[in-house]
């Protein structure tokens, strides 16, 4: 299945979304640094997680993209979907103790919506027949299970035949 998504990346509006709501976490963030008030400390330390989890986003979007195999390209798509829940969550968490900032929230928080279709179409273009047997059993193709024996097993390999 061919898609914008494999030519290059940061040209992909996925990325440039995944972008975007990097700068608008790392701003909430320089707001929950300087605030001052009640619950100011555990204001701040939102703020920190939304940076991190902001900077995340699209390092991993990088990572996946530079994957071929199913299991790699699922992980990363896994941490970005947990960063992206947990700013959700950390923009909830402060604005209920006390940072008004409505509007700056809500904005992050309608670019996290608008990446979550995108991400969704994304990951509808891994190949999951691209794959190595992840032996963890979290991202194998269906009917493959962490058990299942690897066929390449199977093939017989001699050093002494590349001498």
């Amino acid at each position: 299945m061919e898609s914008d998504f494999d030519s290059d990346f940061q040209n992909s509006a996925l990325y440039k979304k995944a972008d975007d709501i990097s700068m608008l976490c790392y701003q909430l963030s320089i707001v929950c640094r300087y605030y001052e008030g009640e619950n100011e400390e555990l204001i701040k330390a939102y703020g920190e997680q939304i940076a991190a989890d902001g900077f995340l986003i699209p390092a991993k979007i990088a990572g996946a993209y530079g994957a071929d195999l199913y299991d790699l390209k699922m992980e990363n798509a896994a941490l970005i979907r947990k960063a992206a829940r947990d700013i959700l969550a950390a923009t909830s968490g402060i604005r209920t103790i006390g940072l008004k900032d409505e509007d700056y929230i809500e904005l992050l928080r309608e670019n996290i919506e608008d990446f979550r279709i995108l991400f969704a179409e994304w990951v509808k273009t891994f190949d999951p027949w691209d794959y190595i047997i992840d032996r963890w059993g979290l991202f194998n193709p269906p009917g493959i299970d962490y058990d299942t024996p690897d066929p390449d097993d199977d093939i017989p390999f001699d050093p002494d035949d590349f001498d």
